[in-house]
């Protein structure tokens, strides 16, 4: 029997592939919206933004099980001490209140302008998280 393989990637390959798989939800999200799909988009759009956020974590060798966990982390190690502007932690804080809404409240209504603007959220989320990241691996 093959034994399975060790992991092998540095930090740095884990950040990378999570700002990738951030871009892939984030093209998902945008693929769900163009099918009138917002619910799915709202789901998509944060995930992508939860994948952005654990790409900076890898650098700095953490990582997290629970999403809370996961956010609060990023709001005090980045966004208390001003790395990223306040207003980015408020508008990651509503895409996971949004995004939970959307998954599990059964009578939850997601409206195209509210998915516009989550897919608006991470693609800024990402972008702002990718050039970061960037900037630490130099």
């Amino acid at each position: 029997m093959e034994q399975p393989k060790e992991d092998v990637g540095t930090q740095k390959d884990l950040c990378l592939y999570r700002i990738q798989t951030a871009k892939e939800n984030l093209k998902s999200a945008k693929i769900l919206f163009d099918a009138d799909e917002y619910k799915g988009a709202n789901n998509r759009a944060y995930y992508a933004i939860f994948n952005a956020i654990n790409a900076i974590h890898a650098l700095d060798g953490n990582a997290f099980k629970r999403h809370k966990d996961a956010i609060g982390k990023f709001n005090k190690d980045y966004v208390k001490t001003e790395i990223f502007p306040r207003e980015l932690g408020r508008k990651i804080c509503e895409a996971e209140e949004i995004r939970h809404a959307s998954d599990y409240d059964d009578f939850y209504i997601a409206s195209r302008e509210e998915a516009e603007r989550q897919i608006a959220v991470a693609d800024e989320v990402i972008e702002r998280i990718e050039k970061y990241c960037m900037e630490q691996i130099k």
